[in-house]
C-alpha cells in the first residue's frame, strides 16, 4: 500500500501480495460474502485444500504457512534462489500489551561477521514477512545487518481477525512495542537502528518514527503510503457513507470494482509466484480498515515537514499502484536535510519483488549502500 491510485482511489489491498483498490471513488461499497480462493497451479490437490480453508485465525495461518514452507523456498525467484548461505534465522511469538500473540523473526549474520546495525520492517496490508521478504532480509543480513520483522495483528502469523485493523494507531503502537523489545537484544546493543516500511508499512513506520523519532537512527521507505491526493480523494459524501456503515459492521467487507493485479507486477513469470504467498489476506477490504486507512494517510499527511531523521524513499516510477508523486511530497516536505529519493525508471508498484532481476538487485543495493552510508563499526 502507499499515496495515491492512478485512476481510482488510492487504497489497495494486497490480493497474494497483488494490490487491488477495494472501489472506485465515485461507486458504493458493496457488501458480499468471501471470496473462492482461486487454485495454485503446480502443487497437489493436498496442498490446494489446505490452502483453501477460512484464514479468519492465526492458527489456521500457520497451519497452512507450516504445509508451503518448503514449496516457497524452492520457487523459482531470484529472492529464493540467492538465498546467502549461513544467515541465522528465529522465529517465535511475544505476547503483546494487548494480549495478543505477535508473530516475531530475525534474520543474523552468518557467525564471524560482524553486525553493523539493526533494520526493523513493517510489511504492507494483507502480506506477511514470512514470503517475499525473507529473501529481501536474507540478503540484507548477509551485507552485516541484524533484520528484524513481524506480522501486523491480523495478518501473517499473528493473532486477529485477518486483514481486519480496528485501530491504525494499535497497529503503530504495536510496532513501537514489538521493536523496542528487539532492539534490546545484546546482537544490536549500541547500533545504529533503523525503520523500513512498504507499502502500507510505510505508514506505519512514519507514524511510528513521529511518535518515537529519537528511537531511530534513520528510515527506509518504499512506496509509502503517505499522502492521498486530490483527485484520489473519494468524495466527502462517500467518505461519510463509509464511516457510517464501519460503525454499523466494521468487520464486513467491500467488493473491489476491478482488479488490477497486473500493475504490482512487471515480469509475469514473478507475478504467478504471487498466489504461493498462501497466508496473506486476499478477501476484499474490510469496512473498519478502509476507514482507519483513509484517516491514517490524512494524519501523516498533516505531518510530513516533522520527519526530521534521515531517509531513503524508494519507488518505481511507472506505479500505477501508489503515486511517485507521493513520494516527491514526502521527500518535498520532509524537514531533515539528510534525504534521498530514488525513482526507478519502468518500476511497476512491487520494486523488490515483480522486476527484472536486475533492478531487484539495484534496489536491494541501493538500501544496503544507504545504510552502509550511515553506520560505522564499533
Amino acid at each position: 500500500m502507499a499515496s495515491t491510485l492512478h485512476p481510482r482511489w488510492e487504497y489497495t489491498h494486497f490480493r497474494r501480495n497483488i494490490p487491488t483498490p477495494f472501489f472506485h471513488r465515485r461507486t458504493l461499497p458493496v457488501i458480499v460474502a468471501a471470496q473462492k480462493k482461486p487454485k495454485i497451479d503446480g502443487v497437489s490437490d493436498e496442498l490446494n485444500s489446505i490452502a483453501s480453508q477460512n484464514l479468519d485465525h492465526a492458527p489456521a495461518r500457520r497451519r497452512v504457512r507450516s504445509a508451503f514452507a518448503n514449496v516457497q523456498q524452492h520457487l523459482d525467484h531470484i529472492l529464493f534462489k540467492m538465498s546467502p548461505a549461513g544467515i541465522r534465522t528465529e522465529e517465535w511469538y511475544e505476547v503483546n500489551s494487548e494480549g495478543q500473540e505477535i508473530f516475531c523473526k530475525s534474520w543474523l549474520p552468518k557467525p564471524g561477521v560482524r553486525i553493523k546495525g539493526a533494520l526493523c520492517f513493517c510489511h504492507g496490508y494483507g502480506d506477511t514477512c514470512t514470503f517475499f521478504f525473507e529473501g529481501i532480509a536474507k540478503h540484507i543480513a548477509a551485507s552485516g545487518y541484524g533484520v528484524y520483522a513481524i506480522d501486523h495483528p491480523g495478518f501473517g502469523l499473528s493473532e486477529g481477525l485477518h486483514g481486519y485493523i480496528p485501530s491504525f494507531d494499535a497497529v503503530v503502537d504495536n510496532v513501537i512495542e514489538q521493536f523496542k523489545i528487539m532492539k534490546g537484544r545484546p546482537e544490536i546493543s549500541g547500533l545504529p537502528r533503523f525503520i523500513f516500511g512498504q507499502s502500507m508499512g510505510g505508514a506505519i513506520a512514519l507514524k511510528a518514527l513521529l511518535k518515537a523519532p529519537n528511537e531511530w537512527d534513520g528510515i527506509v521507505l518504499v512506496a509509502p503510503m503517505c499522502k492521498i491526493s486530490e483527485e484520489m480523494t473519494p468524495p466527502v459524501p462517500l467518505q461519510q457513507v463509509l464511516i457510517f456503515l464501519s460503525k454499523l459492521m466494521p468487520q464486513a467487507k467491500l467488493v473491489p470494482q476491478k482488479d488490477i493485479a497486473d500493475l504490482a507486477f512487471r515480469e509475469l513469470s514473478k507475478k504467478i509466484l504471487a498466489p504461493y504467498n498462501v497466508i496473506s489476506y486476499s478477501d476484499q477490504t474490510r469496512l473498519k480498515t478502509a476507514v482507519e486507512l483513509l484517516n491514517a494517510t490524512k494524519s501523516i499527511e498533516s505531518q510530513v515537514d516533522k520527519v526530521a531523521s534521515p531517509m531513503l524513499i524508494l519507488h518505481g516510477a511507472a506505479d500505477r499502484v501508489t503515486d511517485p508523486r507521493v513520494s516527491q511530497f514526502l521527500y518535498d516536505n520532509a524537514s531533515t536535510n539528510d534525504k534521498t529519493l530514488k525513482l526507478y525508471e519502468g518500476g511497476f508498484h512491487s520494486i523488490l519483488e515483480g522486476e527484472p532481476d536486475d533492478i531487484i538487485l539495484a534496489v536491494l543495493t541501493d538500501i544496503v549502500s544507504w545504510l552502509d552510508s550511515r553506520t560505522t563499526l564499533k
